[in-house]
């Protein structure tokens, strides 16, 4: 049995487990909501982005393609190792914590999408973060953070299921402590057994609001959904914060 660390996304995100389990994200959705979202923000051709949790790479590289020179990182030396077979002039990719910030460089925007955010036992975890995204960020810079919609989790929360994917299969239990949402996952696998388990806060949107404005940030605007309908808290699937950085 693998015995995890204090920070569970360490190992998990940096094992081929993970990225079997995941292997079925939808790249075309993600580039069709990237080139969507790109047109309703005030981002020049050309501006310098950072996709902060960038896992393999798939919206770093639409950005890119939309135009922008690209910084792509995460924490998972596995995932930008994948990642960087996409390089180009206009985009690299680089192992990176969320919540150092990087230095010697500026960023017009930054990207923190698809409920890469909270992973942390902490507040303090997630401020950080923000201040890091703050110091990086120009006057007037722009983030764009995108979050599971707690409310309708929490109400349509799936107890247990089971999912096999390219012959392995995946037991699923999910459960929440009032304060992080949690995924335990086991399974069998090249002769062994694992077990990791996804840890998230429940952070609604009051919770970043609140962390957003002690960074001297301005919400612009919210979305729920990929389609940026308006965000509901009980029947939006997604939370998607536009905000600038006064």
């Amino acid at each position: 049995m693998n015995t995890q660390s204090k920070e569970w996304f360490v190992d998990w995100f940096d094992t081929p487990y993970y990225h079997t389990l995941y292997k079925n994200r939808d790249l075309s959705e993600a580039k069709q909501f990237i080139q969507e979202l790109t047109k309703r923000l005030p981002l020049e051709k050309g501006a310098r982005v950072l996709d902060l949790a960038c896992g393999k790479g798939r919206h770093a590289v639409t950005l890119s393609e939309c135009g922008f020179d690209v910084l792509g990182v995460d924490l998972s030396e596995n995932s930008i190792r994948e990642a960087k077979k996409w390089e180009n002039q206009n985009l690299e990719f680089a192992v990176h914590d969320m919540r150092e910030v990087i230095e010697g460089d500026q960023f017009d925007g930054i990207f923190n999408l698809f409920t890469s955010f909270g992973y942390f036992d902490r507040i303090e975890d997630n401020q950080q973060v923000i201040r890091s995204i703050s110091h990086m960020l120009v006057k007037n810079g722009l983030l764009i953070l995108d979050f599971m919609n707690v409310h309708k989790v929490l109400a349509n929360l799936i107890a247990s299921e089971t999912k096999t994917v390219d012959g392995i299969t995946f037991h699923i239990q999910r459960r929440f402590d009032g304060k992080h949402i949690f995924k335990d996952i086991q399974f069998e696998a090249d002769g062994k057994k694992h077990a990791y388990t996804e840890r998230v806060q429940a952070l609604e949107l009051s919770a970043f609001t609140s962390l957003l404005t002690s960074a001297n940030f301005q919400i612009l605007n919210t979305y729920g959904s990929i389609e940026f309908e308006d965000f509901d808290e009980m029947n939006s699937d997604r939370l998607l914060i536009i905000a600038q950085l006064n």
